[in-house]
């Protein structure tokens, strides 16, 4: 226990003496988690807005001409059997003929020159969140469009495949940066930690000629790293709540348009962000300490 206190001791007092490294320090990382937050924040934002048009997603299947009504009945059985259709809605010819006059409005005079109804009858079908992947979606449409009786299956295909990419090409994004942002957390640590080792170089080799052990001599270094990460973190968090409060207060009032894009960041949110710098800097002062020679 006397080992921890001296350790913490010691790693505040050594903290403030190489203040301006140390703040330097800081700065760089509260940098890092910075960016990297606010790019996970906006990754966030956007796969929930993904998530809520998921939700209204489904399938339009038109069904051929004349098609008798036991015909339709019988495409409605098959359709609700599949487990990955959550709801079957039927929409006759007359009743999307009355839905064209809506979207028409003044110029749906035009329609009343048509002879015959030349919209067909058609399923609307809800499909499960799970289910919703180009590739598994288009693998759907393709056995719904071999029932007898369908003519064609509409379901977006370029704006499946569109949010399909963006939310890929996010993920992809947040990893190699989540990467990078790793390397370099741990390397400022690393290298601030060696700094600091070497400017007290004197003391510790006193301390080793009278008998002080390496977890001794390493553990102060160990503290110090954890403190800088901590502190970098608590800082990133901070800039990162005023961007998000302005964005969703102030910014909005200008771009209303952004209302749909910014969703509340939890509490757990920031404070993981400390918890992450901390991590992260004592991983680099863990490096630096095993690597030097005393």
């Amino acid at each position: 226990m006397k080992v921890l206190v001296y350790s913490f001791q010691t790693a505040l007092k050594n903290l403030w003496q190489a203040r301006w490294i140390n703040f330097l320090t800081v700065i760089s990382i509260s940098v890092g988690l910075l960016l990297l937050s606010a790019f996970l924040l906006i990754t966030i934002n956007v796969d929930s807005v993904i998530n809520r048009w998921s939700r209204g997603f489904g399938m339009v299947v038109y069904l051929q001409d004349n098609i008798g009504s036991e015909d339709e009945e019988h495409i409605k059985t098959l359709l609700l059997q599949d487990k990955e259709i959550l709801e079957v809605k039927y929409i006759s010819n007359d009743e999307a003929l009355d839905t064209l006059r809506e979207v028409l409005r003044s110029q749906a005079s035009v329609l009343e020159e048509l002879e015959d109804n030349p919209l067909p009858s058609s399923f609307e079908l809800k499909l499960k969140r799970d289910i919703i992947n180009p590739s598994l979606v288009e693998k759907k449409a393709a056995r719904i469009r071999q029932i007898d009786g369908v003519d064609d299956v509409r379901y977006g295909e370029e704006w499946l495949s569109s949010l399909n990419t963006i939310s890929k090409a996010l993920s992809i994004i947040a990893i190699f940066l989540g990467g990078a942002i790793f390397i370099a957390i741990t390397f400022i640590t690393y290298t601030t930690i060696k700094i600091l080792f070497y400017r007290r170089i004197d003391e510790i080799e006193t301390m080793k000629l009278l008998g002080a052990t390496r977890i001794f001599i390493k553990l102060p270094f160990l503290i110090e790293g954890l403190f800088i990460g901590l502190f970098s973190g608590v800082v990133s968090s901070l800039l990162l709540f005023v961007m998000h409060s302005f964005t969703a207060f102030k910014l909005i009032e200008f771009l209303p348009s952004l209302r749909a894009l910014v969703v509340p960041l939890p509490l757990e949110g920031f404070l993981a962000i400390p918890a992450a710098g901390a991590v992260l800097s004592l991983i680099g002062s863990f490096i630096a300490t095993g690597r030097i020679r005393y």
